[in-house]
Protein backbone atom coordinates (compact mmCIF):
# COMPACT_ATOMS: atom_id res chain seq x y z
CA UNK A 1 0.00 0.00 0.00
CA UNK A 2 1.56 3.30 -1.09
CA UNK A 3 1.53 6.36 1.14
CA UNK A 4 -1.31 8.81 0.33
CA UNK A 5 -0.30 11.34 -2.33
CA UNK A 6 -1.72 14.68 -3.40
CA UNK A 7 -3.33 14.37 -6.82
CA UNK A 8 -4.60 17.35 -8.81
CA UNK A 9 -7.00 16.50 -11.64
CA UNK A 10 -7.47 19.18 -14.29
CA UNK A 11 -10.80 18.63 -15.99
CA UNK A 12 -14.10 17.87 -14.29
CA UNK A 13 -15.65 15.96 -17.18
CA UNK A 14 -16.52 12.26 -17.16
CA UNK A 15 -12.94 11.07 -17.73
CA UNK A 16 -11.29 13.38 -15.22
CA UNK A 17 -13.94 12.55 -12.62
CA UNK A 18 -13.53 8.80 -13.19
CA UNK A 19 -9.77 9.01 -12.67
CA UNK A 20 -10.28 11.18 -9.58
CA UNK A 21 -12.60 8.55 -8.08
CA UNK A 22 -10.02 5.81 -8.68
CA UNK A 23 -7.39 7.85 -6.84
CA UNK A 24 -9.79 8.76 -4.01
CA UNK A 25 -10.73 5.11 -3.53
CA UNK A 26 -7.04 4.43 -2.87
CA UNK A 27 -7.05 7.06 -0.12
CA UNK A 28 -5.12 9.71 -2.05
CA UNK A 29 -5.92 13.37 -1.52
CA UNK A 30 -7.60 14.59 -4.72
CA UNK A 31 -8.47 18.06 -5.93
CA UNK A 32 -10.49 18.50 -9.13
CA UNK A 33 -10.35 21.68 -11.19
CA UNK A 34 -12.17 22.74 -14.33
CA UNK A 35 -11.73 25.73 -16.60
CA UNK A 36 -15.12 26.97 -15.41
CA UNK A 37 -13.53 27.36 -11.97
CA UNK A 38 -15.70 24.78 -10.21
CA UNK A 39 -13.96 22.05 -8.23
CA UNK A 40 -15.93 19.56 -6.17
CA UNK A 41 -18.34 22.28 -5.13
CA UNK A 42 -15.57 24.75 -4.23
CA UNK A 43 -14.18 27.59 -6.31
CA UNK A 44 -10.40 27.18 -6.13
CA UNK A 45 -7.83 29.02 -8.18
CA UNK A 46 -5.39 27.10 -10.32
CA UNK A 47 -2.68 28.20 -7.88
CA UNK A 48 -4.57 26.66 -4.96
CA UNK A 49 -5.40 23.43 -6.70
CA UNK A 50 -1.81 22.60 -7.78
CA UNK A 51 -0.28 23.57 -4.44
CA UNK A 52 1.58 20.63 -2.83
CA UNK A 53 0.59 18.32 -5.69
CA UNK A 54 2.65 15.17 -6.26
CA UNK A 55 0.87 14.50 -9.55
CA UNK A 56 -0.90 16.97 -11.85
CA UNK A 57 -3.20 14.99 -14.13
CA UNK A 58 -4.69 16.72 -17.15
CA UNK A 59 -7.98 15.37 -18.51
CA UNK A 60 -9.12 18.60 -20.15
CA UNK A 61 -10.22 18.72 -23.78
CA UNK A 62 -7.58 19.27 -26.45
CA UNK A 63 -8.59 22.86 -27.12
CA UNK A 64 -7.75 23.87 -23.57
CA UNK A 65 -4.40 22.10 -23.10
CA UNK A 66 -2.02 24.83 -24.29
CA UNK A 67 -3.83 27.58 -22.42
CA UNK A 68 -3.91 25.71 -19.11
CA UNK A 69 -0.32 24.52 -19.48
CA UNK A 70 0.79 28.13 -19.96
CA UNK A 71 -1.09 29.19 -16.83
CA UNK A 72 0.57 26.48 -14.77
CA UNK A 73 3.95 27.30 -16.28
CA UNK A 74 3.69 30.73 -14.68
CA UNK A 75 3.41 29.09 -11.24
CA UNK A 76 6.24 27.67 -9.18
CA UNK A 77 5.99 23.91 -9.71
CA UNK A 78 8.61 21.76 -7.89
CA UNK A 79 10.72 19.66 -10.26
CA UNK A 80 9.66 16.38 -8.65
CA UNK A 81 6.01 16.89 -9.62
CA UNK A 82 4.88 14.41 -12.28
CA UNK A 83 2.56 15.54 -15.07
CA UNK A 84 0.09 12.95 -16.35
CA UNK A 85 -1.90 13.59 -19.51
CA UNK A 86 -5.11 11.70 -20.26
CA UNK A 87 -6.24 13.91 -23.16
CA UNK A 88 -6.67 12.40 -26.62
CA UNK A 89 -6.19 14.76 -29.54
CA UNK A 90 -3.82 16.79 -31.71
CA UNK A 91 -3.16 20.52 -31.55
CA UNK A 92 -4.65 22.04 -34.72
CA UNK A 93 -1.90 24.65 -35.08
CA UNK A 94 1.21 22.58 -34.33
CA UNK A 95 -0.06 18.96 -34.71
CA UNK A 96 1.61 18.29 -31.34
CA UNK A 97 0.16 15.75 -28.94
CA UNK A 98 -0.86 16.79 -25.40
CA UNK A 99 2.23 15.22 -23.85
CA UNK A 100 4.47 17.09 -26.29
CA UNK A 101 2.82 20.34 -25.23
CA UNK A 102 3.29 19.57 -21.52
CA UNK A 103 6.88 18.41 -22.04
CA UNK A 104 7.76 21.56 -23.98
CA UNK A 105 6.32 23.69 -21.18
CA UNK A 106 7.98 21.64 -18.43
CA UNK A 107 11.19 20.18 -19.93
CA UNK A 108 12.63 19.22 -16.52
CA UNK A 109 9.54 17.38 -15.31
CA UNK A 110 8.59 13.78 -16.09
CA UNK A 111 5.47 13.54 -18.28
CA UNK A 112 3.38 10.37 -18.32
CA UNK A 113 0.67 9.45 -20.84
CA UNK A 114 -2.36 7.51 -19.58
CA UNK A 115 -4.41 5.84 -22.30
CA UNK A 116 -6.32 2.66 -22.97
CA UNK A 117 -9.74 1.11 -23.63
CA UNK A 118 -11.36 3.17 -20.89
CA UNK A 119 -14.98 4.19 -21.41
CA UNK A 120 -15.67 6.59 -18.54
CA UNK A 121 -19.18 5.38 -17.76
CA UNK A 122 -18.03 1.78 -17.32
CA UNK A 123 -15.21 2.85 -15.01
CA UNK A 124 -17.62 4.95 -12.97
CA UNK A 125 -19.78 1.82 -12.59
CA UNK A 126 -16.80 -0.05 -11.15
CA UNK A 127 -16.54 -2.45 -14.10
CA UNK A 128 -13.11 -4.02 -14.69
CA UNK A 129 -10.77 -2.15 -17.04
CA UNK A 130 -7.10 -1.90 -17.96
CA UNK A 131 -4.95 0.98 -19.16
CA UNK A 132 -1.37 1.94 -20.00
CA UNK A 133 0.87 4.60 -18.48
CA UNK A 134 3.83 5.50 -20.68
CA UNK A 135 6.81 7.76 -20.23
CA UNK A 136 10.44 8.15 -21.22
CA UNK A 137 11.03 7.84 -17.47
CA UNK A 138 10.38 4.28 -16.32
CA UNK A 139 10.44 5.48 -12.71
CA UNK A 140 7.70 8.04 -13.34
CA UNK A 141 5.55 5.51 -15.21
CA UNK A 142 5.92 2.96 -12.41
CA UNK A 143 5.02 5.60 -9.80
CA UNK A 144 1.81 6.48 -11.64
CA UNK A 145 1.09 2.77 -12.13
CA UNK A 146 1.15 2.24 -8.36
CA UNK A 147 -1.03 5.29 -7.72
CA UNK A 148 -3.87 4.19 -10.00
CA UNK A 149 -3.72 0.38 -9.96
CA UNK A 150 -6.67 -1.27 -8.26
CA UNK A 151 -8.62 -4.57 -8.44
CA UNK A 152 -10.98 -2.88 -10.93
CA UNK A 153 -8.38 -0.85 -12.85
CA UNK A 154 -5.28 -2.74 -14.02
CA UNK A 155 -2.41 -0.48 -15.10
CA UNK A 156 0.50 -1.49 -17.35
CA UNK A 157 3.66 0.53 -18.08
CA UNK A 158 5.22 1.34 -21.44
CA UNK A 159 8.30 3.30 -22.59
CA UNK A 160 6.73 4.55 -25.85
CA UNK A 161 4.66 7.57 -24.73
CA UNK A 162 4.19 8.84 -28.29
CA UNK A 163 2.83 5.50 -29.48
CA UNK A 164 0.52 5.10 -26.49
CA UNK A 165 -0.77 8.63 -26.96
CA UNK A 166 -1.28 8.33 -30.70
CA UNK A 167 -3.10 5.03 -30.26
CA UNK A 168 -5.72 6.76 -28.13
CA UNK A 169 -5.87 9.73 -30.46
CA UNK A 170 -5.93 8.22 -33.94
CA UNK A 171 -8.49 5.53 -33.13
CA UNK A 172 -11.13 8.25 -32.69
CA UNK A 173 -11.14 8.82 -36.46
CA UNK A 174 -11.65 5.12 -37.11
CA UNK A 175 -14.40 5.10 -34.47
CA UNK A 176 -16.30 7.70 -36.51
CA UNK A 177 -16.01 5.42 -39.55
CA UNK A 178 -17.14 2.47 -37.41
CA UNK A 179 -20.23 4.39 -36.32
CA UNK A 180 -21.03 5.06 -39.97
CA UNK A 181 -20.63 1.36 -40.71
CA UNK A 182 -23.16 0.40 -38.05
CA UNK A 183 -25.45 3.29 -38.92
CA UNK A 184 -25.66 1.98 -42.48
CA UNK A 185 -26.18 -1.62 -41.23
CA UNK A 186 -23.25 -2.87 -43.29
CA UNK A 187 -22.72 -5.98 -41.15
CA UNK A 188 -19.97 -7.67 -39.18
CA UNK A 189 -17.73 -8.50 -42.14
CA UNK A 190 -17.55 -4.88 -43.25
CA UNK A 191 -16.87 -3.63 -39.74
CA UNK A 192 -14.10 -6.16 -39.13
CA UNK A 193 -12.43 -5.12 -42.38
CA UNK A 194 -12.82 -1.44 -41.55
CA UNK A 195 -11.31 -1.72 -38.06
CA UNK A 196 -8.43 -3.90 -39.28
CA UNK A 197 -7.52 -1.59 -42.15
CA UNK A 198 -8.02 1.37 -39.83
CA UNK A 199 -5.39 -0.04 -37.50
CA UNK A 200 -3.04 -0.30 -40.48
CA UNK A 201 -3.52 3.42 -41.15
CA UNK A 202 -2.90 4.26 -37.52
CA UNK A 203 0.38 2.35 -37.49
CA UNK A 204 1.48 3.82 -40.82
CA UNK A 205 1.18 7.46 -39.78
CA UNK A 206 2.32 6.92 -36.18
CA UNK A 207 5.54 5.12 -37.17
CA UNK A 208 6.35 7.97 -39.55
CA UNK A 209 6.09 10.30 -36.52
CA UNK A 210 8.46 8.16 -34.45
CA UNK A 211 6.17 5.79 -32.56
CA UNK A 212 6.82 2.04 -32.25
CA UNK A 213 4.59 -0.22 -34.34
CA UNK A 214 4.28 -2.88 -31.61
CA UNK A 215 2.65 -0.37 -29.26
CA UNK A 216 -0.42 -0.35 -31.49
CA UNK A 217 -1.08 -4.03 -30.88
CA UNK A 218 -1.46 -3.39 -27.15
CA UNK A 219 -4.14 -1.88 -24.93
CA UNK A 220 -3.65 1.72 -26.03
CA UNK A 221 -3.83 0.82 -29.71
CA UNK A 222 -5.86 -2.24 -30.66
CA UNK A 223 -7.52 -2.38 -27.24
CA UNK A 224 -8.78 1.18 -27.34
CA UNK A 225 -9.71 0.82 -31.01
CA UNK A 226 -11.93 -2.20 -30.30
CA UNK A 227 -13.61 -0.57 -27.32
CA UNK A 228 -14.33 2.70 -29.10
CA UNK A 229 -15.46 1.16 -32.37
CA UNK A 230 -17.91 -1.18 -30.67
CA UNK A 231 -19.58 0.99 -28.06
CA UNK A 232 -22.49 3.37 -28.34
CA UNK A 233 -21.00 5.07 -25.26
CA UNK A 234 -18.24 6.48 -27.48
CA UNK A 235 -18.91 10.04 -28.61
CA UNK A 236 -16.82 9.53 -31.75
CA UNK A 237 -18.79 6.40 -32.65
CA UNK A 238 -21.99 8.38 -32.13
CA UNK A 239 -20.80 11.07 -34.55
CA UNK A 240 -20.46 8.51 -37.33
CA UNK A 241 -23.62 6.62 -36.43
CA UNK A 242 -25.78 9.72 -36.40
CA UNK A 243 -24.27 11.05 -39.63
CA UNK A 244 -25.27 7.76 -41.22
CA UNK A 245 -28.79 8.36 -39.89
CA UNK A 246 -28.98 11.57 -41.92
CA UNK A 247 -28.10 14.21 -39.33
CA UNK A 248 -25.71 17.05 -40.08
CA UNK A 249 -22.43 17.35 -38.18
CA UNK A 250 -23.60 20.50 -36.41
CA UNK A 251 -26.77 18.71 -35.27
CA UNK A 252 -24.78 15.75 -33.99
CA UNK A 253 -22.28 17.89 -32.07
CA UNK A 254 -25.09 19.94 -30.52
CA UNK A 255 -26.60 16.76 -29.06
CA UNK A 256 -23.34 15.27 -27.74
CA UNK A 257 -22.51 15.34 -24.06
CA UNK A 258 -18.82 16.23 -24.17
CA UNK A 259 -16.28 16.57 -26.95
CA UNK A 260 -15.77 14.17 -29.87
CA UNK A 261 -12.03 14.71 -30.32
CA UNK A 262 -11.99 12.66 -33.52
CA UNK A 263 -13.63 15.49 -35.48
CA UNK A 264 -10.71 17.85 -34.89
CA UNK A 265 -8.12 15.05 -35.00
CA UNK A 266 -9.31 13.97 -38.45
CA UNK A 267 -8.68 17.43 -39.91
CA UNK A 268 -5.21 17.74 -38.38
CA UNK A 269 -4.33 14.19 -39.36
CA UNK A 270 -5.41 14.68 -42.95
CA UNK A 271 -3.33 17.86 -43.30
CA UNK A 272 -0.25 16.10 -41.92
CA UNK A 273 -0.73 12.99 -44.07
CA UNK A 274 -0.93 15.10 -47.23
CA UNK A 275 2.26 16.97 -46.34
CA UNK A 276 4.07 13.67 -45.79
CA UNK A 277 2.40 11.98 -48.78
CA UNK A 278 1.13 9.13 -46.56
CA UNK A 279 -1.85 7.11 -47.78
CA UNK A 280 -4.79 7.34 -45.34
CA UNK A 281 -7.86 6.23 -47.36
CA UNK A 282 -10.26 5.70 -44.44
CA UNK A 283 -9.22 8.92 -42.74
CA UNK A 284 -9.62 10.77 -46.04
CA UNK A 285 -13.19 9.55 -46.49
CA UNK A 286 -14.06 10.40 -42.87
CA UNK A 287 -12.63 13.88 -43.44
CA UNK A 288 -14.68 14.39 -46.61
CA UNK A 289 -17.78 13.15 -44.80
CA UNK A 290 -17.23 15.58 -41.92
CA UNK A 291 -16.77 18.38 -44.45
CA UNK A 292 -20.10 17.38 -46.03
CA UNK A 293 -18.37 16.77 -49.37
CA UNK A 294 -19.82 13.26 -49.65
CA UNK A 295 -22.56 11.13 -48.10
CA UNK A 296 -21.85 8.10 -45.88
CA UNK A 297 -22.84 5.79 -48.73
CA UNK A 298 -20.52 7.56 -51.17
CA UNK A 299 -17.66 7.23 -48.67
CA UNK A 300 -18.23 3.48 -48.59
CA UNK A 301 -18.24 3.22 -52.37
CA UNK A 302 -14.99 5.21 -52.61
CA UNK A 303 -13.27 2.75 -50.25
CA UNK A 304 -14.63 -0.38 -51.92
CA UNK A 305 -13.67 0.78 -55.42
CA UNK A 306 -10.02 1.55 -54.62
CA UNK A 307 -7.39 -0.24 -56.70
CA UNK A 308 -6.84 -3.84 -55.61
CA UNK A 309 -3.49 -4.57 -53.96
CA UNK A 310 -1.64 -6.99 -51.69
CA UNK A 311 -2.60 -6.75 -48.01
CA UNK A 312 0.90 -5.80 -46.91
CA UNK A 313 1.79 -3.72 -49.96
CA UNK A 314 2.25 -0.70 -47.68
Amino acid sequence: MTNPKNITVLGAGAWGTALAVIAKNKNHQVKIWSRSGLTSGDALSLTDVVKDADIILSAISMKGVSEVAKQIQSLSIPKDVIFVTATKGLDPETTRTPSQIWQAMFPLHPVVVLSGPNLSKEIQQGLPSATVVASRSATAAEFVQIIFSSPQFRVYTNLDPLGVELGGTLKNVIAIASGVCDGLNLGTNAKAALVTRGLTEMVRIAVSWGAKAETFYGLSGLGDLLATCNSSLSRNYQVGYQLAQGKTLSEVIADLQGTAEGVNTCKVLMQSAKKQNISMPITEQVYRLLQAEITPRQALEELMLRDIKPEYHD
